[in-house]
C-alpha cells in the first residue's frame, strides 16, 4: 500500500477535462476540415487543444483513418492528415444509418419533420419540390 504522506496533493490542482473519443474524433475532424491543406498530429493537437497528448491525437487520427474518415500519407516519418469526406456528407450518412436502425422509419421521419424549425422546415419541402422536378 502507498504511503499518502508521499503522495503529492491534487487538492487546488487544475485537472484537464476529460473528453470522450466520439467527442474527440468531432474535433479532431473540425480541425482538419478547417485546415487549409493536410495537417500532421502536432499540428492537428494544436488546433484541437495544444495540452491534450500527443499520443492521444495520433490514437484519435489512427481510428479516424481506419475508420475511411481521414487519408494520410507519408512525409518523412511522419503522417499528413487529410478529411475523405466533407461534414455534410458526414453528417447525412449519419442521419441514414440512423434511419436504418430504427424499426419504424416513418415514425422516425415524422418526428424528425416535426421537430424542425420553420426555416429549417421551409428549406427542406424546397429541396424536396426540386427533387420532384428533377425526376
Amino acid at each position: 500500500m502507498r504511503d499518502r504522506a508521499r503522495m503529492p496533493s491534487r487538492r487546488g490542482a487544475r485537472m484537464p477535462s476529460r473528453r470522450g473519443a466520439g467527442k474527440l474524433e468531432s474535433e479532431v475532424l473540425a480541425a482538419l476540415w478547417a485546415a487549409s491543406g493536410p495537417l500532421t498530429t502536432a499540428e492537428v493537437q494544436l488546433a484541437v487543444d495544444a495540452e491534450l497528448a500527443y499520443n492521444t491525437v495520433q490514437t484519435i487520427l489512427s481510428r479516424l483513418y481506419e475508420k475511411g474518415l481521414v487519408g494520410r500519407s507519408a512525409e518523412g516519418r511522419r503522417h499528413l492528415y487529410r478529411p475523405i469526406k466533407g461534414a455534410e456528407e458526414l453528417a447525412a450518412e449519419q442521419m441514414q444509418a440512423l434511419l436504418h436502425r430504427g424499426p419504424d422509419r416513418q415514425s422516425v421521419l415524422q418526428r424528425f419533420a416535426t421537430s424542425l424549425s420553420e426555416e429549417d422546415a421551409e428549406a427542406l419541402r424546397a429541396m424536396l419540390k426540386l427533387r420532384r422536378r428533377e425526376r
